[in-house]
């Protein structure tokens, strides 16, 4: 039986396992890493940008929001917030990545909801001028908050 030993500079050591590591990083971030689904923030500057960013999505909606406040993104999450952001996620947005950010929330009334008996209202939520999430609430007593995706305009 061979034994072999090798003598190995620890420095020299220690530098080529953090190229290792930093290789492996950036492989990920660049082949691996990113969410598809997460498309570039829709620009929301004015009130008529927000309303054809809902128009796109299959919305008809007042062209003025019947509500706009600011509102602060919790720092904590709890576990109605990551319900909510749940929803986010699933058309490409994260609220998380705004937590302790206060962001404008724009409330439009949306007309073409199908079979609507009560008043059913899309949500914006807009962080230095860009869509960072959103809603549509049907505020019937059956109602639902679903995604901004996918209203009767767009045949989906």
């Amino acid at each position: 039986m061979m034994v072999m030993t090798a003598k190995v500079d620890f420095k020299k050591g220690m530098i080529a396992l953090a190229a290792a590591a930093a290789l492996i990083l950036a492989l990920i971030l660049l082949l691996g890493g990113k969410d598809t689904t997460q498309t570039a923030a829709p620009a929301a500057g004015s009130n008529d940008a927000r309303v054809e960013f809902l128009k796109s999505q299959g919305w008809d909606v007042t062209t003025s929001p019947v509500e706009s406040s600011q509102v602060k993104i919790p720092e904590q999450p709890d576990e109605v917030f990551s319900r909510y952001n749940a929803l986010q996620k699933g058309q490409g947005y994260d609220l998380s990545q705004y937590a302790g950010e206060k962001v404008m929330r724009y409330v439009y009334k949306v007309n073409n909801y199908p079979g609507a008996t009560e008043p059913v209202y899309a949500t914006l939520l807009v962080h230095k001028n860009e869509i960072i999430g959103g809603d549509i609430t049907n505020t019937s007593p059956q109602g639902k908050i679903q995604s901004l995706q996918g209203g009767p305009g767009t045949g989906r």
